[in-house]
């Protein structure tokens, strides 16, 4: 008979991980072998990711945050050596979230980079069906990697939020680990027209606390650090799925994937666990073309595919039109065989109506004449080089 863990010890090995334990204590706690729970955890991690690969797509939200979250894999950057594998090191997870529903649309483990950063945006534009304002921080390969994946888009409204932490000391004691307040946000517009009075990263950087709090392998200052970078990954895909289905939001009262439309209830952790064992490898979704929320107001599609032209408020109010001046005469024509302007009949004056004073008239245009411009004669002046006694003339 093949050693297999039944189902209700399954359950409480994951409900145990999805809520900050570690390999140890949840050995501890469920009776279980740590190679059966590393077993388990890298079995439904992968399960969980494909979960997601398949549930989490054409999402409808109306702002992105994204960020990147730090952690390591059996050894922190500083300590690699040259013959080191290329999966030890730093490992960090890139994360995008839609600010009202709170889902987490994409996220993407590795290093810090520009390679990855690309594969991140790329794979964040493929789940998203109309253009968000989105908003990162000042991370620079995002610039390129935005760029490139809405570029089929036509247009996205991005912008980058920088937290200017300084490092001199604070005199007061009571506020040592306070950051400088003056100024300590910069919001730089990159692409389009974002909302810069909206421009965040908070809810973004708020998940990062709940990554750290639900993930032993992400406490700091522990040994409870990934050994490898499979169990690394696992771990991080199977916190995705039960924060989107199974974790039900203290703001909203229901799952962020309730919230954005993509499941009518909350699963459970078995739900969860007896669905990840069965699921498949799916194919990463293809990016459709985006379209416009419908509170954007007036909105004309460009042809081609290259976007989209929408009126945008705060821009310069239009001027009234020029009143259409007299045509000159033609050359060698007199004043008097032009033919006579129309003047507009005023209607007479009404008794009961109020008084209008007349406008003044309007100052005649002068044609500047670009050739006419000539020097100003110079007046010369002898300087004095050894400082001649006054009263005496300058010689030359």
């Amino acid at each position: 008979m093949a050693n297999v863990l039944p189902m209700a010890k399954r359950v409480a090995v994951v409900a145990h991980l999805v809520e900050g334990a570690g390999i140890r204590p949840t050995s501890r706690l469920t009776e279980v072998s740590k190679p059966a729970i590393l077993a388990l955890l890298l079995r439904v991690g992968e399960g969980c990711a494909a979960l997601h690969n398949r549930l989490v797509r054409d999402v409808d939200c109306r702002t992105v945050q994204v960020d990147e979250i730090w952690s390591y894999v059996q050894k922190k950057q500083a300590r690699v050596q040259p013959g080191d594998s290329p999966e030890v090191g730093e490992a960090y997870v890139f994360v995008g979230m839609a600010s009202a529903s709170k889902l987490v649309i994409s996220y993407r483990v590795g290093k810090r980079d520009e390679e990855n950063t690309k594969a991140f945006i790329a794979d964040l534009r493929a789940r998203l069906v109309t253009i968000p304002p989105l908003y990162s921080d000042g991370w620079q390969p995002y610039i390129a990697a935005v760029g490139e994946s809405f570029a089929l888009a036509g247009s996205v409204d991005y912008a980058q939020v920088v937290k200017n932490y300084s490092r001199k000391a604070r005199r007061d004691d009571d506020h040592r680990y306070e950051p400088p307040r003056d100024p300590f946000i910069t919001r730089t517009p990159v692409f389009g027209v974002p909302d810069m009075k909206r421009a965040s990263t908070s809810h973004v950087e708020r998940q990062n606390l709940t990554i750290r709090m639900h993930i032993r392998r992400f406490t700091r200052l522990c040994n409870g650090f990934s050994k490898r970078l499979p169990h690394h990954k696992a771990a991080v895909a199977l916190h995705m799925a039960f924060y989107n289905f199974c974790r039900p939001h203290e703001a909203l009262r229901v799952t962020p994937a309730m919230e954005a439309g993509l499941t009518d209830h909350v699963w459970s952790i078995e739900e969860l666990v007896a669905a990840a064992l069965v699921e498949e490898e799916t194919s990463p979704p293809v990016p459709r073309p985006l379209t416009v929320p419908a509170q954007t107001g007036p909105v004309r599609q460009l042809p081609g595919g290259k976007g989209w032209l929408r009126l945008v408020s705060g821009g310069p109010s239009p001027s009234a039109p020029a009143a259409p001046s007299t045509p000159p005469p033609a050359p060698g024509a007199s004043p008097a065989t032009l033919p006579p302007v129309p003047v507009p009949a005023v209607p007479a004056p009404d008794a009961t109506a109020s008084v209008v004073r007349a406008a003044p008239p309007a100052e005649p245009s002068r044609q500047l004449d670009l050739f006419a411009w000539k020097p100003k004669p110079r007046t010369l002046v002898q300087l004095s080089l050894f400082g001649d006694p006054p009263g005496e003339p300058t010689n030359g």
